[in-house]
């Protein structure tokens, strides 16, 4: 048997798919799976082992020079027509009509998807009603797999990483992440520093500071070089190292070196939750019922306001502490 899986959109949408893969592995062990993803987010299945290919294409927004993307696409299109796969299963939640006509065109003896409830789409064979976000998003994606006979509770997301090897008693290493897409998601930048100073004078923690690369002023890319140079020029003194990740193999690598997290609502939260690491994550304009770090210790911030600009530097302070009692008592 030969499945491909499609999920083609951001980070953590991908983080949140990998349950998939470890249930298809456990109900059908000897098949092949493949998926089908973004240039940008492919390292998320990285050395996975329950995904046997990774299939990636460019977006757009992501492709570098004047390279003739529509005649890539066609002949990757091609190829993997000629896999021949038993099953293409779409696991973005929604109803997406562009992704099921390229599923058909791949000609699979099987084509899931969802869709609305009570329709009929041509080509699914194996349709699954999409109620909505009604739940966290990884229980919706996990809904897909329905009629392969899979349900119950979803195995944990995963992702290959090498885990930070510290002596005993030795001081936590907390990574620092400071970009968000969403302004309301955007702790003010000042207080990091406070914080950092704080976790460091309480615990004798060290911090390693991520954030999105690129120049703030970029209008297609736009990233955060010039507010973590802001941060750590406040937080001199402290033991900070600032880790440049212009790819997210360099953004997974990082946080796996560190012990827990502090961040807002996004990708990196993600990566960190399929680690294991513990989180203390800001949420504003989010909905934090679809998105919450997943089967992780974690502490939640988000104000009635849903702008995270009303997040304290000691409420942030507190979450952390009673994040790190949680841990140690486990």
């Amino acid at each position: 048997m030969k499945i491909l899986v499609i999920r083609r959109d951001n980070i953590g949408d991908l983080v949140l798919t990998t349950p998939l893969f470890r249930a298809l592995r456990q109900r059908f062990p000897e098949a092949r799976i493949d998926a089908f993803v973004n240039s940008y987010n492919a390292p998320v299945l990285a050395g996975h082992p329950d995904v046997d290919q990774v299939h990636e294409y460019t977006k757009g927004k992501h492709r570098k020079g004047f390279s003739p993307g529509w005649l890539e696409r066609l002949g990757q299109m091609w190829r993997l027509r000629k896999e021949h796969y038993d099953h293409v299963v779409i696991a973005t939640p929604g109803v997406h009509p562009r992704q099921i006509r390229f599923a058909r065109f791949l000609n699979p003896a099987h084509i899931t998807a969802f869709v609305p409830p009570g329709w009929k789409m041509f080509g699914v064979d194996q349709p699954v009603e999409y109620l909505g976000k009604d739940r966290h998003h990884l229980l919706m994606t996990y809904r897909i797999l329905l009629p392969f006979g899979i349900e119950g509770d979803p195995p944990a997301p995963r992702i290959a990483f090498t885990p930070p090897a510290h002596s005993p008693g030795e001081a936590p290493v907390i990574a620092i992440h400071v970009s968000a897409r969403k302004p309301s998601s955007r702790w003010p930048e000042e207080r990091y520093a406070e914080l950092m100073r704080a976790l460091h004078e309480r615990h004798g923690a060290r911090f390693r500071l991520f954030w999105a690369p690129g120049a703030e002023n970029d209008a297609r890319h736009p990233g955060d070089d010039g507010r973590a140079a802001r941060i750590l020029a406040s937080a001199a003194g402290l033991p900070v190292e600032a880790v440049a990740t212009n790819e997210l193999e360099g953004l997974i690598a990082g946080i796996a070196a560190c012990d827990a997290i502090v961040c807002s609502d996004g990708g990196a939260m993600h990566l960190a939750a399929a680690m294991g690491k513990p989180v203390v994550c800001f949420f504003g304009e989010s909905e934090a019922h679809l998105w919450h770090p997943w089967d992780v210790p974690h502490r939640l911030l988000q104000p009635e306001s849903h702008d995270v600009a009303d997040v304290t530097v000691d409420e942030a302070l507190a979450a952390f502490d009673a994040l790190r009692q949680e841990a140690n008592a486990a």
